[in-house]
């Protein structure tokens, strides 16, 4: 007797979990998925791009002074090798508005996903105490480059071949 009663407990909770996974599933359809992960993965690297710029192509005085100072670790054979400090803070901040808007479009989104990847691990390494952050930036970057854009993206409908005629 108890052996049935164990039996319909674990059946009932059985059907109730395929009940529940089921509408999960509706709910987060992977186009849907996608175009959040890449509209979250933009968010930040956009915010920190904008916050570079005082007008059209004006970095600010903070952007320069942060990559002249700060971001030594950015500069490739120190900080007075080429390139420049302003130029590369004018570089990252150029990528800093124009992969996210890539990534948000979903045109060349692993390609973006990609970038944005490769300046998390810079700012990794410059930033260590915020490795929690940068981890989940770096999960969705390649949750972005495994996956792709998904449906809701231009990369999507740039690939469907057009009729002929």
């Amino acid at each position: 007797m108890l052996t049935q009663v164990t039996r319909n407990v674990w059946s009932a909770v059985r059907h109730s979990a395929q009940r529940v996974n089921a509408i999960i599933e509706i709910i987060a359809q992977p186009s849907l998925t996608q175009l959040v992960l890449r509209i979250a993965l933009a968010t930040p690297f956009w915010r920190s791009g904008i916050n570079k710029w005082d007008s059209f192509f004006q970095l600010n005085d903070v952007a320069i002074l942060l990559f002249s100072g700060e971001f030594k670790l950015h500069l490739p054979g120190g900080p007075y090798a080429f390139p420049a400090p302003e130029a590369m803070a004018f570089l990252v901040a150029c990528a800093e508005i124009l992969f996210p808007i890539l990534l948000v479009l979903g045109l060349a989104a692993r390609l973006a996903a990609s970038a944005l990847l490769v300046m998390t691990l810079v700012v990794e390494l410059t930033v260590p105490d915020g490795w929690p952050v940068h981890i989940t930036w770096a999960a969705m970057a390649l949750g972005i480059m495994a996956w792709g854009p998904g449906r809701l993206s231009l990369d999507h409908w740039l690939s469907f071949e057009r009729p002929k005629g």
